[in-house]
């Protein structure tokens, strides 16, 4: 369970354009992980900056990254998004958390649930 300060850093980190739109890639391409190089070349950004942004992410415990040949890979941690869901609805509708169920469910197909389980996205049509 997250505390205050680890809640603030995920937020924190989230709480800038390319590091949300870096983190929604990652998502798209968990588990497989994306290299920095096509992280940002598919959020509009430069290569240098994208180094830091993708720190950030990982200093918050949103991505990981592993060394595979002369890249280096970055994979989504959903599990942090979960757990910041749970740190959000914690003491949600004073202390009865069935009654925000209609928040959690609200998640459709392919989009993060409370309890932090990848499910597949629905297809294009």
């Amino acid at each position: 369970m997250l505390n205050d300060k680890a809640a603030l850093t995920v937020l924190l980190a989230l709480a800038q354009d390319t590091r949300l739109r870096a983190m929604r890639a990652l998502l798209r391409s968990h588990p497989e992980g994306l290299a920095a190089g096509l992280i940002a070349k598919e959020v509009g950004g430069t290569p240098s900056t994208m180094s830091f942004h993708l720190a950030q992410l990982e200093q918050a415990g949103l991505a990981r990254s592993r060394r595979q040949s002369n890249c280096v890979i970055y994979t989504a941690v959903p599990e942090a998004l979960g757990g910041l869901v749970r740190y959000l609805l914690e003491d949600c509708c004073g202390g009865r958390p069935d009654l925000c169920a209609d928040v959690v469910g609200a998640a459709a197909p392919g989009e993060l649930v409370a309890d932090a389980r990848c499910v597949p996205a629905r297809s294009a049509r």
